[in-house]
């Protein structure tokens, strides 16, 4: 979509707020933040949306929403809550990453705060619809050198103070700026405060934050078993402390959370809440003090101090033995995905599509050109199987490479792999043989 350099406002025009869906629109989106905004376009990781706010069918302003911060002094005060609650409830509250407005500055006063407001009406249903919950509280900095916040004070966000001057650099690793940031914070819900440091939650939230896990290990009961014996041979690196929980215990939980599509430390921790009595029974978890027979899992703290220092090639080597262990129980496997705990290390899998059961895996970390990278491992993993044929392998983009091809047809076995923007001369034959964007051909 083109975007006009001076659209024409109707002061009296109603605003209407329309979700990116497209990866054509989520382009042209990002392009326009790149260029126009201080900031350029944000890292959609996560829960992620893009709202276009319009007047008269002509986009005047862009704003995109994520996840929230996982720490803020003052928002936390603010809201009262625990330490336990802000990590389990943290998924509620978003964060405005960017806020664009399209039309020359000064040409159509108040569009910002108009912008704001159709956008923050619209956001709940939105988000709601986009992903199974809805939030209640939103939070966004301004750098108080070159921004005055008027367009947050217009639309009754409340000004909680400053930030210590850190900027994420990587996922969980923070790094000191010296620019310290204002930060806003909005309720969504007229309770959201009071629901957020409440004792229970309503079912309406529960239900989002402590999702069934829809993808645990397609494995039997005793196989888990194995598996968590397994990974207790891997060398544990927290030494003498903090060691309530077996890294066994710890290590078979982020797998079965990584297969589940869990990537961010967080999205491990809820997933490991989740998890039935019965289940955390079945992995020795240790009784909560004072309960008869209630079993803890471990909170954040423990899966990032474990896993920003675990040797990858130490679990590889364990995970691998494993699997050829049980080689004969296990189902073969026809999807490869590699699922990361971001900034730590992954885990490549090939599994089957009816149930997600795995074939083979491998622990792959997050730089590429290396020799453990993800695409490096992927040939690695195709390697180790035995013949394709009669077998369609499929992967992502990132694995859209020659050697990798080569490996799946010189083995019996066919390939369905997707193509993305980043290969235009690939994108472009396919186009020239009647491929349509967002569905499967072959040539």
């Amino acid at each position: 979509m083109k975007t006009p350099k001076r659209p024409s406002i109707d002061p009296g025009s109603t605003p209407v707020v329309r979700v990116v869906t497209t990866a054509k629109e989520r382009a042209w989106f990002d392009a326009q933040l790149q260029e126009a905004h201080d900031l350029g376009a944000s890292p959609s990781v996560g829960d992620f949306l893009r709202q276009i706010v319009e007047l008269d069918s002509q986009p005047v302003a862009l704003l995109a929403w994520g996840s929230a911060c996982y720490a803020l002094k003052d928002r936390d005060r603010w809201i009262s809550w625990s330490a336990p609650q802000r990590v389990a409830r943290l998924k509620l509250i978003v964060q405005n990453r960017r806020l664009l407005v399209m039309v020359p500055k000064g040409s159509s006063p108040n569009l910002a705060s108009m912008a704001m407001g159709a956008a923050l009406r619209a956001l709940p249903t939105q988000w709601r619809e986009a992903f199974g919950y809805r939030p209640l509280l939103a939070e966004s900095f301004t750098d108080p050198e070159s921004h005055a916040g008027t367009t947050y004070k217009a639309t009754n966000w409340r000004a909680l103070g400053t930030t210590a001057g850190y900027s994420r650099s990587r996922a969980d690793f923070y790094v000191a700026n010296d620019r310290p940031k204002r930060l806003w914070c909005l309720e969504l819900d007229p309770k959201a405060r009071a629901l957020l440091r409440a004792r229970d939650l309503p079912d309406e939230f529960t239900a989002a934050l402590a999702q069934v896990p829809n993808g645990v290990l397609p494995v039997s009961l005793p196989q888990c078993d194995s598996l968590r014996k397994a990974f207790a041979r891997v060398p544990d690196p927290r030494g003498g402390k903090n060691r309530s929980f077996l890294i066994g215990q710890i290590l078979t939980i982020v797998a079965m959370a990584l297969l589940s599509g869990r990537r961010e430390i967080a999205e491990i921790h809820r997933f490991g809440q989740s998890l039935p009595q019965s289940l955390r029974l079945r992995l020795c978890l240790p009784k909560k003090k004072g309960t008869q027979a209630f079993r803890k899992v471990p909170g954040y703290n423990v899966y990032y101090e474990l896993l920003r220092r675990i040797d990858p090639a130490a679990l590889n080597r364990v995970l691998n033995q494993w699997l050829a262990d049980h080689s004969s129980a296990l189902p073969q496997a026809l999807a490869l995905d590699g699922k990361m705990v971001r900034d730590h290390f992954g885990i490549l899998s090939l599994a089957r599509h009816t149930d997600g059961a795995p074939e083979a895996m491998a622990v792959y970390d997050q730089k590429e050109g290396t020799e453990r990278s993800e695409q490096s491992v992927a040939a690695e993993v195709i390697g180790s199987l035995g013949a394709l044929d009669g077998k369609v392998v499929t992967a992502d983009a990132l694995h859209c490479q020659r050697p990798l091809a080569r490996t799946i047809v010189e083995k019996g076995g066919e390939y369905l792999l997707q193509i993305k923007g980043n290969q235009p001369h690939l994108e472009e034959r396919a186009r020239a043989k009647g491929a349509t964007p967002g569905t499967p051909f072959s040539s």
